[in-house]
């Protein structure tokens, strides 16, 4: 049976794999320390025995049409000597840039080396920066094999090794692993199609049409899987730190791919031939530039591997972002100009041309350079330097949500959209817990809390995730959130003000109807009580009293003795009227108020129970009070008292009435307490409805070390 799985097991699985440690150790570690070092030993000697030859042959003019790289035709040459420099000279400054090229790329590499060369993919990318620094781009080693025809074979084995880790290295960094798995396929082709070039560079083959046509679009093919294997490796599988050393190459790449395209777009379309001394200048200027910008690529590498939590990458990136489009826009204006007013004017090379173009880009730099920044930061960081943007587009968005309910939604939609997040929630404090009310992308392991505020009331919170897992959130970030959390707290605050109307509307719908319950449950006591007890009764009374008229004129004794039990059927229905009229409102309250019936009332359980003494402890007076509070504290009383001397086994119960803003009643027992075996009565759920029925509260608690404590408090309502 196969196991299948999930996208994102297998995306689990394999970051899990891919972050695996990559050090080398052993026999290996031995192995790969002598490899790089035979390796790094052959590429050194071999610059060191092609510098005289290069050297030699920079300061040598190009007889021919094709010269070998770096070298000038005797025109050149003529517009050299022009500004009064020699050719020597040209080649002692050319040397010079090719040897600061060198050491600093070898200088990177055998640092990393020194560093981490337990680490295969550190020893990897240190030889990829030695050979393709001291061989493969300074042109030295080809200038050694053609002056050395011996040394041609290790000579280009080692440019097409070069050629060959920097290949894999666009694919394999900085982890090690190819990913997905299936662009092996493709840097295998890539680096298949560059055998025949590199090895047999004048065979027919090579020289075919339909071979270069191939080659392209191997190449082509080749960069596209290149850039998709590095966002795919960036967005599923880096960690926090592999993604700021991939962060670190991309700046470095991408900031000598625009150097280096400026630098073409100048030499070969202004002048691809320098054939005067201003031409000349530019040439040797633009030749410092593009060797300089090519450093850049071991710097950012070198940081990457050793340095990687050092620096914030992003500014850096913004940054070259914004130069890099800044220098494209102003090379192209200029070459632009200068192309145009050349056909114009028909001279090439004209100085009055030149300063004229460099006026114009003088004058557009400042606004061009305004409006390119502001465009980058929009593109990485939303509309975090715009805070009245967003807080204009939450407004507007506020203003059109048609449900209540919906605002928080909006704003936690707002935030991610502005700033390019990919996770905002709104959270608020319900019955003292932080729960989720609003959220607008998929939530993130880093979050970021700023608490949402309406005067001086913590309400709940704003969370964020960052933009890209590891990335440190900048003060403008910050400032623009709190700005947000401010408005988003009067939101909060009046989503849950519509939230506790709502509850309190309930409440009161509920309230109503246990009212109109009770009344009508009242109605139909009554109409029980009055229509089987008392109206039998009366029609009873009735029947005996036209019998005792007949009888008066017979027999007066029947009649004397029928009018004695009429009496007492009499008193027996006053008893009954004066039972319906007590449990309506108990006359002993206002006969003797509440304290008064309550002291009675105790009185009259400690004189029916043999042991239990009840004592009462309250003000002289109380205020005046409304009926239905009374009723109330008196029904938890007389309740409280009855299940006292029915189940406590008590001693002594003690009755408490304070006023502390509210009518506190407590009455408590030294008795069993309560027991799991005997279910709560009703006389219980019955004091707690009452309670809760004026807005109080009604609790029933065992005490220590022995006995039960009914607590109620109920607020004060005057009388009307």
């Amino acid at each position: 049976m196969r196991l299948r799985l999930t996208p994102g097991a297998r995306a689990g699985v394999t970051q899990k794999a891919l972050t695996r440690d990559t050090r080398l150790q052993g026999r290996s570690l031995l192995l790969a320390r002598a490899a790089w070092l035979a390796t790094s030993a052959l590429t050194l000697a071999l610059f060191i025995a092609g510098i005289p030859v290069q050297f030699t042959r920079l300061a040598t003019a190009c007889p021919a049409a094709s010269c070998a790289s770096g070298q000038l035709q005797p025109v050149s040459v003529r517009a050299l000597q022009s500004l009064g420099l020699s050719l020597n000279f040209f080649a002692s400054y050319a040397f010079a840039l090719i040897l600061i090229f060198a050491l600093v790329y070898g200088g990177v590499a055998a640092l990393i080396f020194w560093l981490r060369s337990d680490d295969r993919m550190a020893l990897f990318v240190s030889l990829t920066l030695l050979i393709f620094g001291l061989l493969t781009f300074s042109g030295v080693a080809s200038a050694l094999a053609e002056s050395h025809a011996g040394l041609w074979l290790p000579v280009t084995c080692l440019i097409y090794l070069g050629s060959t880790c920097l290949i894999l290295f666009l694919f394999l960094f900085p982890d090690g692993h190819f990913v997905p798995r299936w662009t092996r396929w493709i840097a295998l082709i890539w680096i298949i199609q560059a055998i025949p070039g590199a090895f047999f560079p004048t065979a027919a083959l090579t020289a075919s049409p339909w071979f270069t046509a191939v080659g392209v679009a191997i190449w082509a093919i080749a960069l596209v899987t290149v850039v998709y294997s590095n966002v795919y490796r960036y967005r599923h599988v880096s960690s926090a730190p592999q993604r700021q050393q991939t962060k670190w190459v991309i700046l470095g790449i991408g900031a000598t791919a625009i150097g280096l395209l400026g630098a073409l777009i100048v030499l070969d379309i202004l002048d691809p031939l320098p054939t005067t001394p201003g031409a000349m200048v530019t040439t040797l200027v633009i030749d410092a530039l593009v060797y300089g910008v090519l450093l850049l690529v071991p710097i950012s590498i070198g940081i990457a591997m050793l340095r990687s939590h050092l620096f914030d990458v992003n500014i850096l990136i913004n940054r070259a972002l914004v130069y890099g489009a800044l220098t494209a826009c102003v090379v192209g204006v200029y070459v632009l100009i200068v192309g145009s007013l050349n056909v114009v004017v028909q001279a090439r090379g004209n100085l009055l041309v030149a300063l004229l173009a460099t006026g114009i880009v003088a004058v557009l730099f400042h606004p061009l350079r305004e409006r390119l920044q502001r465009g980058v930061n929009r593109l990485m960081y939303g509309l975090r330097d715009e805070p009245y943007v967003v807080v204009s587009q939450m407004s507007q968005r506020l203003e059109a949500a048609v449900a209540p309910d919906t605002a928080l939604q909006t704003v936690a939609e707002t935030v991610a959209q502005a700033l390019k997040l990919p996770y905002a929630a709104v959270a608020l404090i319900e019955a003292d817990q932080l729960n989720v009310a609003a959220s607008h992308g998929t939530a993130t392991d880093e979050v970021l809390r700023i608490p949402l505020m309406y005067q001086g009331e913590a309400l709940g919170e704003l969370q964020v995730g960052p933009r890209t897992q590891g990335d440190q959130w900048t003060a403008a970030d910050r400032q623009l959130l709190e700005e947000l959390s401010r408005h988003a707290g009067a939101v909060a605050h009046a989503v849950r003000l519509k939230s506790e109307l709502q509850r309190t509307n309930t409440h009161l719908v509920a309230a109503r109807e246990r009212l109109v319950t009770a009344r009508e449950e009242e109605r139909r006591r009554l109409r029980r009580d009055l229509h089987d007890g008392l109206g039998p009764a009366l029609a009873a009374l009735t029947l005996k009293v036209g019998a005792a008229r007949k009888l008066l004129v017979r027999d007066l004794q029947s009649a004397d003795t029928l009018l004695a039990e009429l009496g007492d059927d009499i008193h027996a229905t006053v008893s009954d009227i004066r039972r319906l009229v007590y449990d309506l409102r108990p006359p002993t309250l206002d006969e003797l108020g509440l304290i008064g019936a309550i002291r009675e009332r105790a009185t009259q359980y400690s004189f029916s129970n043999d042991g239990l003494h009840v004592t009462v402890n309250a003000p002289e007076q109380l205020p005046a009070l409304s009926a239905a509070v009374e009723v109330a504290a008196y029904r938890i009383a007389q309740e409280a008292l009855t299940n006292v001397a029915r189940h406590a086994q008590a001693q002594t119960c003690h009755v408490s009435i304070t006023l502390d803003g509210a009518l506190q009643l407590e009455v408590s027992d030294d008795g069993i307490g309560l027991t799991a075996e005997r279910p709560t009565g009703i006389g219980l759920t019955t004091m707690r409805e009452r309670a809760v029925e004026l807005g109080g509260t009604c609790t029933v608690e065992p005490t220590v070390p022995a006995g039960t404590r009914v607590l109620a408090r109920l607020p004060i309502q005057k009388a009307k």
